[in-house]
């Protein structure tokens, strides 16, 4: 021990060359962090009571009531659960939730991730992300709704028809009038074999032709038909296709009136030995004319594709289409959704490793597939994995869209076990054998994203 200027003593140096410590010195004890468990419990109780009432008991509740039948009297063991896989109404739900697993989430996340690289590159990106990610404010049953109306057949009505008919009706000039035809005893037209209007005797070239139709009906006539105009004799053949019919009565049968009118938009062929030699359109005034056929005798013929009934669109709502459609709606509230998430992650990105690889001659693609990609694999398969077990729980989508009629082509799991047990069915065992299934197709996805969120955290 040494003694310093200010009178006091410096403790005295171990053999180590440190202060020594003295028999004085006791450990420090170890305090505990957080409540102890006794508190720790009182807080935890509650919540796991709420869970153990709403989760838990449902769940054994459901196992047990699996095992008997609609009345819950009779024990049936597995005899539910064998019945899922044996009867074709609940095997064609099955298909159709497969369709969903594979389809939904794989355009989905695709799409986020397309309009998430995009949005990064567009001065209006916000604007972008909130009319993507507005359908996320709408309730699946008000979704149901808008979509019910877009896949309404008539074009009049659903905006997916209305689209499809403009862009039809832009490449495509012909006019369907269906329950047309030539006037009953009519000497100059008949109608063929085939549903095609013809002339009876062959024409030549500078001989005018007239076609008269009748049985049209007021709502297919064209909003741009003019008045018919009779055709003169010149040049090539020529004719008039027009509705022989005079409102209030009158006018002369096979004749040209002043008040009717023309036919436009229909097909007119010149036909030669079976051959088409020609083919024109006729105007608004129903007017038509073939310039430049060679010299000889042709059959003017009215194919049978002017009496069809003109483009309606697609049938939206029908057993072909009904579940692609529905999905569709179902890309279309969750799109916002994953672009977000992908958003986030990509804004997260080092942007580094994205310059190096651009200074290295990387094209944009290049980077996109080999960096951009991969480092966003987490949040693609955390979105991806999301999305696969919303497709096995969706509901009101298929209950809203799908009409009556076909909805056991769109049925899917969630909403059978619905049907089954409160829907009409009156099934309880059933149902609840469809809830167990259900479940057991959820856990390993819901196990999946536990485990992935629990590896980023540590």
């Amino acid at each position: 021990m040494t003694e310093r200027l200010d009178g006091r003593q410096d403790p005295p140096a171990d053999t180590a060359g440190g202060p020594a410590t003295g028999p004085a010195d006791t450990p420090r004890t170890n305090k505990r962090l957080g409540p102890t468990p006794k508190v720790a419990i009182a807080f935890l109780l509650p919540a796991a009571l709420l869970l153990g009432i709403w989760v838990v008991y449902p769940i054994v509740y459901s196992i047990f009531r699996s095992l008997f039948d609609s009345a819950g009297n009779g024990f049936v063991g597995l005899g539910n659960y064998a019945t899922i896989f044996t009867d074709q109404g609940m095997l064609t739900t099955i298909r159709n939730n497969l369709i969903w697993v594979v389809v939904a989430p794989v355009i989905v996340t695709t799409l986020g991730l397309i309009f998430a690289v995009l949005t990064e590159r567009i001065r209006w990106s916000t604007a972008f992300k909130l009319i993507v990610f507005m359908p996320m404010a709408v309730s699946l049953m008000a979704a149901g709704v808008i979509f019910r109306l877009v896949y309404e057949e008539n074009p009049d009505k659903g905006l997916a028809n209305a689209v499809l008919t403009t862009v039809h009706d832009t490449f495509s000039s012909s006019q369907g009038y269906p329950e047309a035809r030539p006037r009953e005893g009519d000497q100059s037209t008949v109608a063929g074999q085939n549903g095609a209007v013809v002339t009876k005797q062959p024409v030549q070239a500078g001989q005018p032709v007239l076609i008269p139709i009748v049985g049209v009906k007021p709502e297919v006539m064209p909003g741009n038909a003019q008045t018919a105009r009779a055709p003169t004799a010149g040049s090539g053949l020529s004719g008039t296709v027009w509705f022989d019919f005079t409102p209030g009565g009158g006018g002369q049968s096979g004749a040209v009136d002043g008040t009717e009118k023309g036919l436009p938009g229909m097909s007119v062929e010149a036909v030669q030995n079976g051959q088409v030699a020609a083919t024109a359109t006729t105007a608004e005034d129903g007017t038509f004319r073939f310039d430049g056929l060679p010299a000889g005798s042709y059959v003017v013929r009215l194919p049978q594709s002017n009496f069809e009934a003109s483009f309606g669109g697609l049938t939206w709502l029908g057993p072909t289409l009904i579940t692609p459609a529905i999905i569709f709606a179902f890309v279309w509230v969750w799109a916002g959704f994953a672009m977000v998430l992908i958003a986030a992650g990509l804004a997260a990105i080092p942007r580094d490793a994205l310059e190096a690889a651009r200074i290295d001659g990387a094209s944009e693609w290049q980077v996109f597939r080999k960096i951009t990609v991969p480092l966003l694999s987490p949040v693609l398969l955390v979105v991806f994995v999301t999305m696969i077990i919303n497709t096995l729980k969706v509901f009101d989508l298929v209950f809203i869209i799908a009409p009556a009629s076909v909805q056991p082509q769109a049925n899917v799991v969630a909403l059978e076990m619905w049907r089954v047990s409160f829907g009409g069915g009156n099934n309880q065992g059933l149902g609840s054998a469809l809830a167990i299934f259900l479940l057991i197709l959820v856990l390993p996805f819901m196990i999946m994203n536990i485990r992935r969120f629990r590896r980023e955290d540590t």
